[in-house]
């Protein structure tokens, strides 16, 4: 493949042996290894979850009735609804930008719910617009359930609903269940029974055997444990819901399980579909380039055994069978958009490609939240 073949040309540029090797174990870290690196940390945007990364300190300048001023960042600027973290476990949400200059930037403040915002405060900006369980976020009723894994239990969060067809919820990496959150409301609304699930390496779930991460290639055997739960609970269909490479996971689910005649829909926000233009571009965002980023690429392949043809199958839709939501930015650093539109042209009798301009990867939600919660009302209402 050609991406194989840059590398190994750029492996021959730098030198041979321990230190091509060094280089590419080093630069393929963070995609093996979800929250492996520099800045790892909730809401900061390391490997292919959740991409926020701050361009240089966001300080509160002021702070007044329903609104705060912050130093003007592009972080700071942008559209919607998101949080701020500061140390100590402080955590806020803010709206729309009320007023912007070259001083700073106002927004409004819908709530300061731990620890106390003060001028001077050093923040940072993160899609976790939700903290806690669905209860505690969203004052909605669930249980704690589990899906019977090949490596051992999976805890789930269960919501009931009347209808017949759940929906199964799969975060991405450098995220947990909390990114699930923000879409339980409307399909709380419509009815819908939801499985918000774990897989292997998540806090509470078995470790992978290897300790890696396998961008989905094994990982979807924990997103069918998650449909057999719900069909052993009464669904007669599922609708797969994935975030980044959760929403990768879903794609093998769809392709391979033994149950893939029940699912009934998918849907993807900001899928990882090109799998070696991802890792070149996580391994140049923890600071590796050129030919550093392409050994980093090629070593991500090699430790995790990752079969690129099966996975570029997957990527063109050739397994395609349910109607599939497509949720993508074309200003996505992680997962190009490029291969979200060849996915919509290669399968238009089964894909919907929907494009957020402007969001960050897997943070669309919070790019235009009412727009966002629509999209998914019109799509699903059918599908009821």
């Amino acid at each position: 493949m050609r991406w194989r073949t840059a590398a190994v040309v750029a492996a021959a540029a730098v030198g041979a042996g321990a230190v091509v090797l060094v280089i590419g174990r080093r630069a393929s870290e963070r995609m093996v290894h979800p929250g492996a690196g520099p800045g790892a940390g909730p809401g900061a945007g390391p490997g292919v979850g959740v991409a926020v990364q701050e361009s240089g300190p966001i300080l509160v300048q002021s702070l007044a009735a329903g609104r705060v001023t912050f130093t003007r960042r592009p972080e700071s600027l942008r559209r919607g609804r998101w949080a701020v973290e500061w140390e100590g476990g402080g955590h806020a949400v803010v709206e729309e930008i009320l007023h912007s200059d070259e001083q700073g930037v106002t927004r409004r403040l819908v709530r300061a719910d731990r620890g106390t915002l003060t001028p001077g405060t050093e923040v940072h900006f993160t899609p976790r617009v939700l903290l806690g369980d669905p209860s505690e976020a969203l004052g909605l009723a669930f249980s704690d359930t589990s899906a019977d894994g090949e490596l051992g239990a999976l805890p789930a969060w269960h919501l009931d609903g009347k209808r017949g067809t759940w929906v199964i919820l799969v975060h991405g990496t450098e995220a947990d269940r909390q990114q699930t959150l923000p879409v339980l409301p409307v399909l709380d609304r419509l009815g819908l029974p939801v499985l918000a699930v774990t897989y292997r390496g998540d806090a509470g779930a078995p470790a992978s055997p290897d300790g890696l991460s396998h961008f989905g290639a094994t990982e979807w055997r924990d997103v069918e444990s998650a449909i057999r739960l719900a069909l052993d609970h009464g669904a007669g269909r599922v609708i797969l819901y994935g975030w980044s490479l959760g929403a990768t996971m879903v794609l093998h689910a769809a392709a391979r399980s033994a149950w893939a005649n029940t699912i009934s829909g998918l849907i993807l926000d900001s899928p990882v579909l090109d799998l070696p233009a991802s890792a070149r571009r996580d391994a140049a965002r923890a600071g590796f380039t050129g030919v550093a980023a392409e050994l980093g690429a090629l070593a991500a392949e090699g430790r995790t055994g990752v079969d690129l043809a099966d996975f570029a199958r997957l990527a063109e839709g050739a397994d395609l069978h349910a109607p599939t939501l497509v949720l993508h930015s074309p200003s996505d650093r992680i997962a190009p958009f490029g291969a979200a539109q060849r996915l919509a042209a290669a399968r238009p009798d089964v894909v919907n490609l929907q494009a957020f301009p402007g969001a960050d990867h897997a943070a669309l939600w919070n790019s235009a939240p009412d727009h966002y919660t629509e999209l998914l009302r019109r799509w699903l209402t059918p599908l009821l």
